[in-house]
């Protein structure tokens, strides 16, 4: 009695036990732990690495949005392009004109310049990415392009160019229009290009400039509306890790910003549209720039490179017909590298094989393409890659034959020649039985009459 009630002790104990074990998944790997939602607060916000264009995160990424000053980097951009093709330099003195100041608030960011007065394109472009200057804008527009509305014409070609797919400009500085309007996809896809100029990245990255004196000015001294990259305006925002790009703010476009930051291995791009000032604590807070440093905190504190499949891993077989050989296998076409959650590991991925056909012929070539690979979690593709054919397979010249002569008969043509050759055969059978026995019938009369039916006299002796 006293065993049993110790057995029944015991496997209680156990019981309870195996309840306390965290749950695993049947197959053996943990569920992974992926990062809370940062909540951005803004209109639209996105992190992403522009080498791979993979994005940490993402908010109304595609939204149509009012720009502001973000617009500069893609005047920036045409600006500098034609600095790399020839059509200006750096050194160039550029007269402003009284054209380039209409439509032109003096309220507006700008940096003093006057018409008649003359300064470099170096100078211009320092004063429009640094101290966000609109004449600077249509000064170095109209040297670029001979007028502002060609420099438009271009900035939405370019913007086309490069994939945008919600961007239409009316002017080269930002100053509000309706019809005056971009995403935060476009905008990174923008600075991206902008970005492979080394000149632009110094420029957007400058914290504070020397403009000599000119002929209508003294020197100047100007410091960058950058807030993470200086202290001098506002105290509060500055981030070590971050690189230029841009400001920008209207009462239509909120605050926006786009900047760039490095750590480690890691760089990213970051694109805040419309978010808030507001008071916390008695004191102002500009959101685009602390959303940023949230975002950049992110990105680098939870998430990493992982490869997620590699090119010689086999993947599926594909039945192989008109060949000894009945199947091959598939493999990557290259090795995988996704930016991940750190908490999600590749084998915690869907995989979804879709084969161009079920079956293939042979003869079949090393390293064909049969079909693609996709990697994804709870419904986010992380991977895409094609699957080719880990090696050759020879067709088998008798199958090969066979087939051959299969498809020939199975040919509409010869099936209507063979159809009409056995209804000529047939019909011919048909008229030679028909005929045969009209000549049975009537030659077998004859030869009867002709052996025993003579009806003449029979002479006798």
């Amino acid at each position: 009695m006293k065993t049993k009630r110790f057995f029944s002790l015991f496997l209680t104990f156990l019981l309870t036990m195996s309840l306390c074990v965290p749950f695993a998944r049947a197959d053996g790997e943990d569920a992974p732990t992926l990062p809370e939602d940062p909540n951005i607060l803004a209109k639209a916000a996105l992190l992403a690495d522009p080498d791979t264009d993979a994005i940490a995160y993402g908010l109304n990424v595609h939204e149509e949005l009012y720009p502001a000053s973000l617009t500069k980097i893609m005047t920036a951009l045409l600006v500098v392009e034609a600095l790399d093709e020839g059509r200006l330099t750096l050194d160039q003195p550029i007269t402003a004109s009284s054209t380039a100041f209409i439509d032109i608030a003096s309220d507006g960011s700008n940096a003093g310049i006057k018409p008649g007065e003359i300064l470099s394109v170096h100078n211009l472009l320092y004063c429009m990415m640094v101290v966000s200057a609109n004449e600077a804008c249509n000064i170095l527009a109209e040297a670029t392009y001979g007028s502002v509305s060609a420099f438009v014409e271009q900035m939405n070609l370019r913007a086309e160019e490069l994939g945008c797919k919600n961007t239409h400009f009316v002017n080269t500085n930002g100053l509000h229009d309706p019809n005056h309007y971009t995403s935060a996809w476009d905008l990174y896809l923008i600075t991206k290009e902008a970005l492979k100029h080394e000149l632009f990245v110094t420029i957007s990255d400058t914290a504070h400039v020397v403009i000599p004196a000119t002929n209508l000015h003294a020197e100047r001294n100007y410091w960058t509306t950058n807030h993470l990259l200086s202290t001098w305006r506002v105290i509060g925002y500055l981030d070590k890790r971050a690189h230029g790009i841009k400001t920008g703010s209207t009462s239509q476009a909120g605050y926006c910003l786009v900047s760039s930051a490095t750590q480690g291995s890691m760089t990213y791009i970051s694109v805040i549209m419309g978010a808030e000032r507001v008071e916390e604590n008695g004191v102002g807070n500009l959101r685009s720039f602390s959303e940023t440093s949230r975002m950049f905190d992110y990105g680098f504190d939870h998430f990493s490179y992982k490869t997620i499949i590699e090119k010689s891993e086999p993947i599926k077989d594909v039945t192989v017909t008109l060949s000894k050989t009945d199947h091959v296998t598939l493999r990557p076409a290259k090795d995988v590298e996704a930016l991940m959650p750190r908490g999600l590991k590749a084998e915690h991925l869907e995989r979804t094989v879709t084969l161009d056909a079920e079956s293939v012929e042979a003869p079949v070539e090393a390293g064909q393409k049969l079909g693609t690979l996709e990697l994804s979690y709870d419904g986010k593709l992380y991977g895409s890659v094609d699957l080719l054919t880990m090696n050759a397979v020879e067709a088998s010249r008798l199958q090969v034959f066979l087939k051959q002569v299969d498809a020939f008969f199975h040919r509409t043509a010869v099936r209507v020649v063979l159809i009409m050759l056995a209804a000529l055969i047939l019909a011919v059978a048909v008229w030679r039985l028909i005929f045969a026995r009209r000549r049975y019938r009537y030659g077998r009369s004859v030869s009867r009459r002709g052996r025993n039916g003579y009806r003449g006299r029979k002479r006798r002796y």
